[in-house]
């Protein structure tokens, strides 16, 4: 007579029917997704009110080495592209649930509660007090930054050419004289003489210059714009 061979999903579940109720069962299961959802509420909490901090405390052994990034970086970036490094309290986009859940990772891993969280945006994603591509970073001490999180879409490959001219008073000039070069370049010969020469050309030069930089001052003070050297790590909208 052979022997019945033993299922042990069956010995499983009968264990557990000795042991357990079902009533048992859920309540544990309901303890921790109430657990799971207070600590969620906790780091939205954090996150929205930001509690100024230069430093987290963290297990460096269980750090991840590309994560790791010092403030000069993070400022060379931001001024590249015209992104701003602000703390998160400022962020206005919604925050993914993979963010929370690896800020609850971490805090788990590294027996810690996470503060200081700061975040690389454009302008438009932060809610700006007046006077496409989202990184969460909590501060490690000494100017070091953990990236916790990146969401949403990349920029646009053409974002740090078209940001360049913002990056600086110089830029803006170099950029002015070459879409002025440019214009003269299009301008119609013989507008001033029917022979033209080199003194026409640099009128017509000297002329575009002038309605360029005109026009590009005007939209800079008429918008509060400012230079990305400046805008990088600042709250306000018309810094």
């Amino acid at each position: 007579m052979l022997l019945k061979k033993t299922n042990i999903e069956e010995r499983l579940q009968r264990l557990k029917t000795k042991e357990t109720s079902e009533d048992f069962i859920l309540k544990n299961v309901q303890n921790i997704l109430e657990e799971d959802n207070r600590k969620d509420n906790v780091v939205l909490k954090i996150l929205s009110s930001n509690t100024p901090s230069d430093t987290n405390n963290f297990e460096f052994d269980l750090l991840e080495t590309d994560h790791i990034y010092h403030i000069d970086q993070i400022k060379k970036i931001c001024i590249d592209y015209r992104l701003r490094f602000l703390d998160s309290k400022y962020f206005k986009g919604p925050l993914p649930y993979e963010a929370i859940s690896k800020i609850k990772a971490l805090e788990k891993s590294h027996n810690t509660e996470l503060k200081g969280f700061k975040i690389i945006a454009p302008s438009k994603l932060f809610k700006l007090e007046n006077a496409d591509d989202p990184l969460l970073f909590a501060p490690i001490g000494n100017g070091y930054y953990y990236l916790i999180h990146k969401w949403g879409n990349d920029l646009s490959p053409f974002r740090k050419i078209l940001m360049w001219p913002y990056k600086s008073f110089g830029n803006l000039i170099i950029a002015t004289l070459i879409v002025s070069l440019f214009a003269t370049a299009l301008f119609p010969e013989g507008i001033f003489s029917n022979k033209p020469n080199s003194a026409d050309a640099g009128m017509i030069f000297f002329f575009m210059f002038k309605a360029i930089a005109a026009i590009v001052l005007y939209y800079g003070f008429a918008a509060g714009k400012n230079f990305n050297t400046v805008i990088w790590n600042s709250k306000y909208f018309n810094a």
